[in-house]
């Protein structure tokens, strides 16, 4: 069972569901997924980013692991869904970066690492949309990771207790894989970035942690479309504009 949102085809409201297969249940209706709309599966108040996570993709841009959990934040504007378009910004280098989103599913702080299943909803897929050439000069990377429509969620949420791990995560542009790795590769662990998180910041349900990239990453062109798939998720499709 999967968790879905999607505008309703009958009074174009945002609803959400359960996804099986091809069927969306909500109430009493059932829906062929193929005739939906979906929308980004949860509304988060803030996406909380690690960067350089996995010690392949750090050394692919030069950099060393860190000694905490390297953090930024991505406002609920950067957010858009399945098949949305991301338009990118007036640079010269925009990359893909996919990536393992947890969703919390209640409002918490001071979690310890032995208790974060406790406050995860579940996963979803994700795409880090940088500009990298923001991110070479602007310390805060608020230019370079913050954009409208730099945050593609979906296209559904796995929930926690249905999760099997590790999750192998790729990315493929035009058809081309681009990315494959997983997630026993993650130098800091979930339940240690949920507990390190929750320790700065209260985080509230609907809220995202994107968990960090593997090595692949590359650049994004007008035209192009870009699929993140993760085994037992989905696989999040967006246009390139």
């Amino acid at each position: 069972m999967l968790l879905v949102r999607f505008i309703h085809p009958s009074n174009g409201l945002p609803l959400a569901g359960t996804m099986q297969g091809s069927s969306v249940f909500a109430g009493d209706e059932t829906f062929s997924v193929d005739a939906l709309e979906l929308l980004a599966p949860c509304i988060p108040t803030k996406i909380v980013c690690v960067g350089r996570n996995y010690a392949d993709h750090a050394k692919e841009l030069g950099n060393k692991v860190p000694d905490k959990p390297l953090l930024f934040l991505k406002p609920p504007s950067a957010v858009i869904g399945p098949e949305e378009a991301i338009v990118l910004p007036d640079s010269e280098r925009v990359q893909y970066e996919a990536e393992l989103a947890v969703v919390i599913g209640k409002r918490c702080k001071n979690v310890a690492a032995s208790e974060a299943g406790d406050v995860t909803l579940g996963y979803t897929c994700m795409n880090d949309v940088s500009d990298r050439v923001a991110q070479q000069w602007e310390t805060n990377w608020v230019r370079a990771k913050a954009f409208d429509t730099s945050a593609p969620l979906g296209p559904a949420i796995l929930p926690y207790r249905e999760a099997v791990e590790p999750f192998h995560i790729t990315l493929r542009v035009n058809g081309e894989l681009r990315q494959d790795g997983t997630t026993s590769d993650l130098f800091f662990s979930i339940p240690v970035l949920i507990e390190t998180i929750s320790a700065i910041m209260t985080l509230e349900p609907g809220d995202v942690i994107a968990t960090g990239t593997p090595a692949g990453v590359g650049e994004l062109h007008s035209g192009d479309r870009v699929e993140v798939e993760i085994e037992g998720i989905g696989i999040l499709r967006n246009s390139v504009e």
